[in-house]
């Protein structure tokens, strides 16, 4: 079978015609460029015409193929596959698993764009709108697109706000890198808050033992922060600061372990039982400061996700697994921007929960941790490699 194919994108910067050649080898077929029309840019699109010459019964898989990689084919405008549900939680063996950038879905003859939009999901049809349903969500009798038929994925605002944001690299950098990294952050961050725009932290407790904490509570009283994801942890080992001076026993002016200290993170957990909450442990004075006193004091939200290993936990820590990631999903919605500090699982976890457009800064002194969160489909993720009470200090100055 030959046909002539229409493409649309940026064929040069995303290499697709080398794209198209190893799939179309990949079914035994042949291929042809006719006419190609390249961009002002490598960052603009360009078209295609190609002819595809494939066996009839493998002409639909090449074009599957292609648009799961993000190809646009505008002229194959087909209705998707949809099947029902036969069980709650379960979807057709050939269900369509989304990614995270945006997707589109064609439907009575206009292109419907997928709500809620993130990896690893299937789209469900309603009332000829598109959603992005996680697994557990579906329910018996919804409509589910199976292959790619009808589907395209849109990198176009992805690759605009990934030239735009370019500024972090996944390596080693020098002090003065650093600091010119954080130099322009904190423009960006500024620009966001300018326009009310909305920026969320996710943060471990090396925020704590690093000596980043007064930094950062700085940045939350000059109103840069719109929520922070965190787990028991940070939040423990922030009370028991307040409460003890130290951090896991630990005094954090003078390194020095003290002696009966390994029973304050307990004693700090105790202490916000007496009062219910950490909301209420602020208002009735027991935690005068730190990161989780500012949050309060300045009403910004917070979520905290508990896991395994957790003492306590805390009153305000969230242990059932599917109601912390909705928490977290809640808080993330209509982000600007996510700044992933020092906790390689809470950033992972949050990363697979965005679109691409997200800017998303991972900063982290193993660059194993950006590496992994790149690896796991958040690509759009910028990493900066370095100890992170030095980056809350150098932000805080900027900012």
């Amino acid at each position: 079978m030959e046909q002539v194919i229409e493409l649309r994108g940026n064929l040069i910067k995303e290499n697709i015609l080398k794209v198209i050649d190893t799939t179309v080898r990949k079914y035994h077929g042949k291929y042809r460029i006719l006419e190609i029309n390249v961009g002002e840019s490598p960052e603009k699109d360009s078209t295609a015409k190609v002819i595809i010459d494939v066996e009839d019964a493998s002409f639909q898989s090449v074009i599957d193929d292609l648009r799961k990689l993000g190809i646009d084919i505008p002229n194959i405008l087909e209705e998707p596959t949809l099947k029902p549900s036969l069980k709650d939680k379960t979807v057709p063996d050939d269900f369509y698993s989304t990614t995270n950038h945006p997707t589109e879905v064609y439907l009575n003859g206009k292109w419907v764009r997928a709500q809620n939009i993130r990896m690893d999901a299937v789209l469900v049809i309603k009332d000829e709108q598109v959603f992005a349903t996680k697994l557990r969500d579906v329910k018996k009798g919804d409509l589910v697109v199976c292959g790619s038929k009808g589907v395209r994925i849109l990198n176009d605002k992805f690759e605009s706000d990934e030239h735009e944001f370019a500024f972090m690299v996944n390596d080693v950098s020098s002090e003065r890198r650093v600091e010119l990294a954080v130099k322009e952050l904190a423009r960006e961050i500024k620009e966001i808050r300018n326009r009310s725009g909305k920026i969320i932290v996710v943060a471990g407790p090396v925020v704590i033992h690093t000596g980043g904490m007064d930094a950062f509570q700085d940045i939350i009283r000059k109103g840069y922060i719109s929520g922070l994801l965190s787990g028991n942890a940070l939040a423990v080992h922030d009370i028991e600061r307040d409460l003890f001076g130290t951090s896991l026993g630990v005094d954090l002016d003078t390194g020095k372990v003290i002696k009966g200290g390994h029973s304050h993170h307990m004693r700090a957990i105790n202490a916000v039982n007496k009062s219910g909450s950490i909301r209420e442990a602020v208002e009735d004075g027991t935690i005068n400061s730190g990161i989780m006193y500012e949050l309060v004091k300045n009403n910004v939200p917070f979520v905290l996700a508990g896991s395994i290993r957790d003492d306590g936990p805390l009153p305000d820590t969230i242990m059932d697994l599917i109601e912390a990631q909705a928490a977290y999903a809640e808080m993330i919605k209509d982000a600007d921007m996510v700044i992933m500090l020092s906790t390689m699982l809470h950033s992972i976890g949050t990363g697979n929960m965005l679109p691409s457009w997200v800017k998303t800064v991972c900063v982290d002194i193993n660059p194993a941790v950006v590496s992994k969160l790149v690896d796991r489909g958040s690509a759009q993720a910028k990493g900066l490699v370095t100890d992170v009470g030095l980056f809350l200090t150098l932000l805080n100055q900027h900012l």
